[in-house]
């Protein structure tokens, strides 16, 4: 799940020394290596101000964890701030904006340069509400390598930073540490300015308004050239919630590319976030956090257990807890949605028994029959039952990325697997009536190509199994 920041030493580089800042805490929903984590750093506050600039970050994350789907998946993200001090506060204002001064900026900001760490300014690229960090010439003191260091020698296990600037003044940029003040501006905060450029840094997201260059538009989550109902990639969501397929621009290059809402965070601030990017979002989400936290008896934890067993489940809950489990024992049901089950002497059979929980997210943010990809995670307990009784339980966690497309199917479904199991994933395709059409080996990682061109048009089930053990459905539709 971590991406742990690993930094080339060029030339001229070798001799900047490791700098170790204050590092604080300040959400914290579980172990670190289980979690999301946010790195805010400071930019812009002088040693006496620090203490603001931790006010500053949870007045921060108390903005953006009120706004879903954050608020729903809070439990999935640890925060965390790095203070590093500035010698001077604020940033740059060198008044090299093209627009005018006055009519944009209320109340008005004297032309001023600081000495900041990270070199913020405003008027960058000639505009004044774009807060920025100056680029130095000479390689060892740009700031993106003093960003990388910092993080490297302070969280280098970090999954997402942003940088919070000490200014009242309204602005902040976007790339791969999105930069905020504390301003606001006609009632907008400048946060709204870091949350959406998260949903492009972290989430793959794209902006919605019409992007002025043509290097700005590519496929995405919520940018497509498609503009068939039957075919845009998100099709599940058309007609619900606003969600359109909408012209960037009535011509020119833009005409042939389309957004789906006319409302959404990645076109207007204050604005929340329409169903597609939420989607995109909370499966970003499940693809760096499993919601299995901890389970018990982990491998070879218990000696000589006496009935009933307890198997215990921790569960990253999101708020309105919306987690389906199904527990099997030997491949027959045994609970449902329970965190805790008891095992009996007379439910094992002599030799070893195998009970399983799979756990996937039934969230209505997730149209899960029509959306590529789906999420499913499972704990299998072996458990060797000897006529002495219980002899040994051992436990192990597997994670399955599936993705299907295009759904609906004319001749091909391609179907993209990843996991941690070394079970064999198969697929069966099975008909309204119950019948078996087809059943396939997929391979644990990559895509495979699946013939359904002699199949009759209809609404088919496709049941996935990692060995004998039912992981997931997903209903297809052949054209």
């Amino acid at each position: 799940m971590k991406q742990l920041l690993y930094i080339i030493l060029l030339v001229g580089f070798q001799n900047i020394s490791a700098q170790i800042f204050n590092t604080e805490t300040i959400k914290n929903s579980g172990d670190n290596d289980k979690r999301i984590n946010l790195v805010i750093l400071s930019e812009g506050y002088q040693t006496p101000e620090l203490p603001q600039f931790k006010t500053d970050a949870i007045n921060f994350v108390n903005a953006m964890f009120s706004q879903s789907p954050f608020k729903e998946y809070a439990n999935y993200f640890n925060v965390h701030i790095i203070k590093v001090p500035s010698n001077d506060s604020g940033a740059d204002h060198p008044g090299t904006s093209m627009e005018p001064l006055e009519s944009t900026l209320s109340p008005v900001v004297p032309i001023k340069m600081v000495n900041t760490y990270f070199n913020a300014a405003f008027d960058s690229y000639g505009y004044h509400r774009l807060l920025f960090y100056e680029i130095d010439g000479n390689y060892a003191n740009n700031t993106e390598v003093k960003i990388n260091s910092v993080l490297a020698d302070n969280f280098p296990t970090y999954d997402q930073a942003l940088i919070l600037v000490n200014s009242a003044i309204y602005g902040g940029s976007g790339g791969e540490f999105p930069m905020a003040s504390k301003g606001v501006s006609n009632g907008v905060s400048s946060t709204e300015i870091a949350i959406h450029e998260l949903g492009h840094s972290m989430f793959n997201l794209k902006d919605e308004y019409f992007p002025l260059d043509e290097i700005y538009f590519s496929e995405a989550i919520n940018m497509t050239q498609q503009n068939s109902p039957s075919l845009v990639k998100w099709k599940n969501w058309l007609g619900t919630n606003g969600v359109g397929t909408y012209q960037y621009n009535n011509s020119g290059f833009a005409a042939s590319w389309y957004r789906p809402h006319q409302a959404c965070k990645m076109r207007y601030l204050s604005y929340p976030f329409c169903a597609v990017c939420k989607e995109g979002i909370v499966e970003k989400i499940h693809s760096l956090v499993s919601p299995i936290d901890a389970y018990a008896p982990a491998s070879n934890s218990i000696s000589n257990p006496t009935f009933p067993i307890d198997f215990h489940l921790n569960l990253i809950k999101p708020v309105l807890n919306t987690l389906k489990s199904t527990w099997t024992l030997n491949t027959a049901n045994f609970a449902n949605d329970v965190d805790v089950v008891s095992v009996l002497e007379t439910d094992l059979t002599t030799g070893m028994n195998s009970l399983t929980v799979t756990v996937n997210d039934d969230t209505a943010m997730l149209k899960v029959d029509n959306h590529d990809t789906f999420h499913v995670y499972t704990v299998t307990w072996t458990i060797d039952n000897s006529i002495l009784g219980v002899t040994d339980i051992t436990g192990e966690v597997a994670n399955y990325s599936i993705s299907m497309y295009p759904n609906p199917a004319t001749h091909y479904l391609n179907i993209s697997t990843e996991t941690t199991s070394n079970n064999p994933i198969k697929m069966d395709i099975i008909s309204l009536e119950g019948k078996l059409v087809k059943s396939v080996t997929l391979s644990n990682f990559g895509t495979q190509q699946i013939d359904v061109s002699y199949l009759s048009q209809g609404v088919y089930i496709t049941n996935f199994y990692s060995g004998n053990l039912w992981i997931a459905s997903k209903k297809i539709i052949k054209n």
